[in-house]
């Protein structure tokens, strides 16, 4: 999901920006786009609406683009957030497989181009607020379309260290859900359903710093393959979701 800002701090070079997602097509978990947004308002911009890419039949997407896994809950956020919605479905596939990107006819990131364009269009928004951490793939192809609209792409939390971003998440009142887990390490059966909170113990001891391990196929902030996060409620909602 996307959010459309105004930003009210005169040392921000943005007179408003749109930000991605609390449930966003560049990012891998919820919780990342929504306290991305939450990092963009305390930097003083102003929250005007939020946009979203669905998957089409179906409620989960095999893409390397977009999150789809809990999509139907998009809505809730809009209301929770008292934000108008733009919303479009996914059309395109993936074609441009390069760690770069070029304008692609047909592509899946051309979705993200025409649902941007068209909140543009109806809303004063300068930029976009990008829940990545550590994909590049994700990142350089948002900053592809901000590019072409002529926005600026606030990734505020690139390269963070995975440790302390996870547990200053806990500490600000994020409220995320785990809604889906693939990934070594996690099954289904103990950690689906369970709470940011609940989790923070386990996923900080996956941090490179605290295991011996090469590789579980994710980051102790949730990254990779490994699981997908809803927010329930944050303190940029105005009213708590269900």
């Amino acid at each position: 999901m996307l959010a459309l800002s105004n930003t009210a701090c005169h040392s921000s070079p943005l007179g408003s920006c749109l930000g991605a997602e609390c449930h966003t097509p560049q990012a891998a978990g919820g919780k990342d786009s929504c306290y991305n947004l939450m990092q963009c308002v305390a930097a003083g911009h102003q929250v005007v609406a939020l946009a979203n890419l669905q998957p089409v039949g179906k409620d989960e997407l095999d893409s390397y683009m977009y999150q789809t896994v809990g999509h139907q809950a998009v809505g809730l956020y809009a209301e929770a957030m008292a934000l108008p919605l733009y919303r479009r479905s996914i059309q395109g596939e993936t074609l441009e497989m390069g760690r770069d990107y070029t304008e692609h006819a047909g592509d899946e990131v051309e979705d993200l181009y025409h649902l941007l364009k068209e909140v543009k269009e109806k809303e004063a928004v300068e930029g976009v607020s990008v829940g990545a951490i550590l994909s590049d793939y994700q990142r350089l192809r948002v900053e592809n379309v901000c590019e072409r609209l002529g926005l600026t792409p606030l990734a505020l939390l690139w390269h963070r260290e995975q440790e302390e971003l996870l547990q200053e998440m806990v500490t600000a009142g994020v409220e995320a859900i785990l809604i889906k887990v693939a990934a070594l390490g996690l099954d289904p059966r103990k950690h689906l359903g369970k709470s940011l909170l609940e989790m923070s113990p386990l996923l900080v001891s996956r941090c490179p710093v605290h295991s011996s391990r090469k590789s579980s196929g994710s980051t102790c902030a949730g990254k990779a393959a490994s699981m997908r996060r809803s927010p329930s409620t944050a303190p940029s909602f105005t009213s708590e979701s269900s």
